[in-house]
């Protein structure tokens, strides 16, 4: 199941329950990306550089958002 059709259930599954429909699926990448940007900024100004695995991390979400956006 993607995540679309795993929207469609869970919005459905709301609106059988009467509740609010859940945020469309990739709603809040970019916050969470600014997020990591804002916290690596931080890092930096304290003067520990972000290293190792939270680096390449990082370097691939750039890499795959750059390619899809």
């Amino acid at each position: 199941m993607n995540a679309n059709q795993q929207h469609m259930f869970d919005a459905y599954r709301a609106a059988q329950r009467g509740e609010l429909a859940p945020p469309l699926p990739g709603k809040h990448d970019w916050e969470a990306i600014g997020e990591m940007a804002r916290t690596a900024r931080m890092a930096r100004s304290a003067g520990t550089a972000p290293s190792g695995r939270r680096r390449a991390g990082r370097r691939r979400w750039w890499g795959l958002l750059r390619r899809t956006g």
